[in-house]
């Protein structure tokens, strides 16, 4: 999968093209002053989730994607959501029952990017637009909206070295224990951190991880251990916060008193939490809020045939296996670190201080100035 900035595009947040958005009441008037509705608010948009083991796609994507269906449609609009768990083949039934179901645009997180196509293809047959969501689909999708993945993989891979500090040489031995092969995001990931760990490291290890399983992980790691030896691995890379858990926790059963850097991804309230304490160097933030808005934005857009405001939203441009200069909305990263922990979950309202900092994480929470 290749993403790319369209050029002379203005870029801006999703929250404040919105409200430009909203403000500009003729923008997509017709020519006589009435307004363009060229569907209405009468639209149906489906939602496909790959899995509720990570926490994000329950508590964040599918209430915050429905809430703003409403809203964007005067709370006309209906979201038909279904969850795969983890099952490409029950996935692909799910888009194909939608594209049954006559619904007007479906976005899909992907299971397996290559098993979805067929089904992407039966709804373009069906004139139903499919959105790739967090994932990029292959097939004729309509449309992405992500987080700008290999920017995710540049920051955990910097954040790995940064951990490293001086001791960062050509001989410390790194571990990778990257996503799913079956997730199109895992590579970009894997590709971003090398872009910054190539050259610098001794990359002695690297696995993937089928189902981004937590307990696949940890056998990655305990493999590891026992073919590097606990005390000559500087740092781990690990491609997501449930992972890095896993990871930890056979650090924790080699005997390590003092583990090496970790990394992570997503923010998940425990990974916040080893953090806090320590045990886990970094995370990276992304704005499940934005994103989510941003889809949600998107499919309503092209479900009212609004294509100018849907052009407006996809400034960027991405490519698939099967389809060229896929509309791209690319939503921006950050690091989460103990220093940051403030200016990312907290101040963006994901997590109050007093859910991180429970009574097992209050002397930690001190320690680095994060009190309630």
């Amino acid at each position: 999968m290749k993403s790319r900035r369209r050029e002379a595009t203005v870029v801006v947040t999703v929250g404040v093209l919105a409200l430009s958005l909203a403000a500009c009441g003729g923008l997509f008037d017709s020519d006589d002053g009435t307004k363009d509705d060229r569907k209405g608010d009468d639209v149906t948009i489906g939602l496909l989730l790959p899995e509720s083991e990570t926490a994000r796609y329950e508590k964040f994507d599918h209430p915050i994607i429905e809430k703003q269906v409403k809203k964007l449609t005067n709370g006309k609009g209906k979201l038909v959501y279904a969850n795969a768990d983890q099952d490409a083949a029950k996935q692909s039934g799910q888009l194909e029952k939608m594209v049954a179901d006559k619904v007007d645009v479906v976005l899909v997180s992907a299971v397996d990017a290559k098993k979805i196509a067929p089904a992407v293809e039966k709804a373009k047959d069906a004139d139903i637009p499919v959105i790739a969501y967090d994932r990029l689909a292959e097939g004729p999708v309509s449309g992405y909206v992500a987080f700008d993945n290999e920017l995710v993989g540049q920051v955990q891979g910097q954040g790995l070295i940064k951990a490293l500090g001086n001791g960062a040489r050509k001989s410390s031995k790194i571990v990778m224990i990257n996503g799913s092969p079956t997730d199109p995001n895992a590579a970009v990931f894997k590709d971003g951190a090398l872009s910054q760990l190539d050259n610098r490291v001794d990359i002695a290890k690297s696995y993937d991880t089928e189902g981004w399983k937590p307990e696949t992980a940890r056998a990655h790691m305990t493999d590891a251990i026992t073919a590097l030896g606990k005390e000559n691995i500087a740092g781990v890379y690990s491609a997501n916060d449930g992972m890095a858990g896993g990871i930890i926790k056979a650090l924790k059963a080699s005997g390590l008193t003092e583990l090496p850097p970790v990394t992570g991804q997503d923010a998940e309230l425990p990974a916040v939490q080893r953090v806090v304490a320590g045990e886990q160097y970094m995370s990276v933030y992304k704005s499940y809020p934005e994103e989510a808005v941003g889809a949600a934005q998107m499919a309503v857009r092209i479900a009212q045939g609004r294509m100018v405001e849907f052009d407006a939203l996809a400034g960027d441009r991405s490519d698939n296996a099967t389809t060229k200069d896929i509309p791209s909305l690319l939503v921006s990263v950050r690091p989460l670190t103990q220093d940051t922990i403030k200016s990312t979950v907290i101040a963006d309202g994901i997590y109050k201080t007093s859910e991180i900092c429970t009574p097992a994480y209050k002397a930690a929470c001190a320690a680095i100035g994060l009190k309630g």
